[in-house]
């Protein structure tokens, strides 16, 4: 397994290693053992698979209190995956880094709790897995504009679809700070 740490040093990039041959290939997804010594140490809590045509955008999500931390993949299809740093207190707070996930890279991204997280589908459609570390919850739940002009995250895509949920977030600005995680708490 290889752990590469993106623009955000706590959000990790993982590539599996895989074994392939002429009838298919084999990795691992998820090892407790190999995640916890390469320092990513978490127990999954619920799984969750969404499936979403091109074009669409889901997120950024997350919950306060009970913050999620999510490790993400594609099992079909293609992803421009995001994560924003919404702790407040936080060196690199209001910070985003992406990546491309893919079946085909086969790569996995780690979005620890305190992020706020979104990706928008670039192949035809994708399948998209998560493995949380809490369960979710309803009241916890909240999400941030995914075009809010502060976090100038750069979508490969400008008109998405979008849930009424994820069109109505409020810019990160508008979110209370009682609804913001806290560095280091």
């Amino acid at each position: 397994m290889k752990r590469t740490p993106s623009a955000l040093p706590e959000c990790v990039v993982i590539e599996p290693r895989v074994f392939a041959d002429e009838r298919g290939c084999f990795f691992e997804t998820w090892n407790h053992t190999k995640f916890s010594e390469a320092g990513l140490d978490f127990s999954v809590a619920q799984a969750n698979v969404s499936v979403s045509q091109q074009g669409v955008l889901r997120g950024l999500h997350y919950q306060w209190p009970n913050p999620q931390g999510k490790l993400v993949s594609v099992l079909e299809g293609e992803v421009y995956d995001v994560a924003v740093d919404i702790r407040r207190g936080s060196p690199r707070f209001g910070q985003w880094a992406a990546v491309i996930l893919s079946a085909e890279n086969r790569r996995q991204f780690w979005i620890p709790e305190g992020f706020a997280h979104g990706f928008v589908t670039l192949s035809e459609r994708a399948v998209f897995s998560y493995l949380c570390t809490r369960e979710y919850d309803a009241a916890a739940d909240a999400n941030i504009r995914w075009d809010d002009a502060s976090l100038a995250i750069d979508w490969p895509i400008r008109s998405p679809s979008l849930s009424p949920k994820d069109a109505a977030a409020p810019f990160l600005a508008e979110v209370p700070a009682a609804r913001l995680p806290m560095f280091g708490g």
